[in-house]
Order: structure tokens, then C-alpha cells, then sequence
């Protein structure tokens, strides 16, 4: 596999110094992360973030999430990509491979904690995800999003994703409905 980023668990990408001048490391996550990703994605639960996940996680849960996440990270399907600042765990993103006639395919995901949002960590994130994608061999990402979700869609935007359609009021949170909105990337790797 050709790539420029492991496959590994653990593996320090990059640091860089956000917008607000707070020192930022991106790495792929590990199994010492298991507290830190439930703290994190409790926070965002709690927050009413625009996530799919709409109930607090148990350890138990969190314990079964990142054995499936390895499991797949050693298998190549998968990539994950966490910010750490001062310590904290402060986002989560991943690509997983698709299958069958969608293994040209990556299916991106990618979730900030609040404070952490508006100082370019997501673009930095979205950069490197994309610059993995390429390594990995595949041809295409593809995201969905809340459509309300103003601030994610113009990150994606801006490093190249482009709406495809739409899911009319897929979606139902704090008593709306809300569209889901799908998007795509065709990766400069293209034959």
C-alpha cells in the first residue's frame, strides 16, 4: 500500500499553531484514548452538537467503539485522525474504505469539540484526511452533513467537497425536522 501517513495507531501527522495561537497535534488515536474519547464524545452529546449521536456513551460502549476502529485501522479500511491541545482530545475524524464496488470510495467523518471550532483546525484536519485518502488509493470521499450546519459546510467548501443532493428532512432534533446533505470530493489521484 503506497501511503504517506501509516496505518497505525499512535502515530503523530502533524503540529501546527492554530489561529488563536494555541499548539495543536494531529495524530491517529490509540487505545490510551479509550477516556478521552468518551469524555469527548459525552461533551459533544451534551452540547446538542449536529452528530448523529443524540445519547451519552457508557465505557462499556466506548470500549466496543475503538476495538472496532483498530480492527479496521489494521486492516487498511480505516483511518483515524485526532487533535490533541494542552492534553485534550479535542476532535475526532476518521475515513473508512468502502466495499464491494465502492472500495475507490472513502467515507469521511469529522466532529470538533466546542472551543476548539473557527481557528483552523478543522480545514488543517480536512487537509491531511484528504491528503490520506489519496495514499490509501481512493478516487472519491464522500460526507454528509446537517444543512444546518453552516460552519462545516463551508470548511468542506473550501478544501473541495460539492453538495450532490439532499435527503429532505432526514433528520428530526429540538422538534425540526432538517435536511441531510451529502457531498463529494474526486480525489487528484484520478487515472
Amino acid at each position: 500500500m503506497v501511503g504517506l501517513v501509516p496505518l497505525k495507531t499512535g502515530v503523530v501527522i502533524k503540529s501546527f499553531i492554530a489561529n488563536d495561537g494555541r499548539k495543536v497535534l494531529l495524530r491517529t488515536l490509540k487505545w490510551e484514548d479509550l477516556d478521552d474519547m468518551m469524555e469527548f464524545i459525552n461533551a459533544l452529546v451534551e452540547e446538542g452538537a449536529e452528530i448523529f449521536a443524540n445519547q451519552k456513551v457508557t465505557r462499556e460502549h466506548e470500549v466496543e467503539w475503538l476495538a472496532r476502529q483498530m480492527v479496521e485501522v489494521e486492516k487498511g479500511n480505516r483511518f483515524n485522525l485526532s487533535a490533541v491541545v494542552d492534553g485534550k482530545l479535542i476532535t475526532n475524524s476518521s475515513i473508512t474504505r468502502g466495499t464491494g464496488y465502492s472500495e475507490h470510495v472513502g467515507i469521511l467523518a469529522i466532529a470538533i469539540r466546542d472551543g476548539y471550532r473557527e481557528i483552523g483546525i478543522g480545514t488543517e484536519m480536512m487537509n491531511k484526511l484528504i491528503s490520506q485518502a489519496e495514499s490509501m488509493g481512493l478516487r472519491m470521499l464522500t460526507l454528509t452533513v446537517f444543512s444546518t450546519n453552516n460552519r462545516a459546510r463551508h470548511v468542506y467548501e473550501k478544501v473541495g467537497f460539492r453538495e450532490v443532493g439532499c435527503i429532505p428532512k432526514e433528520l428530526y432534533k429540538d422538534g425540526k425536522y432538517i435536511d441531510h446533505v451529502w457531498m463529494v470530493k474526486e480525489l487528484t489521484s484520478n487515472p
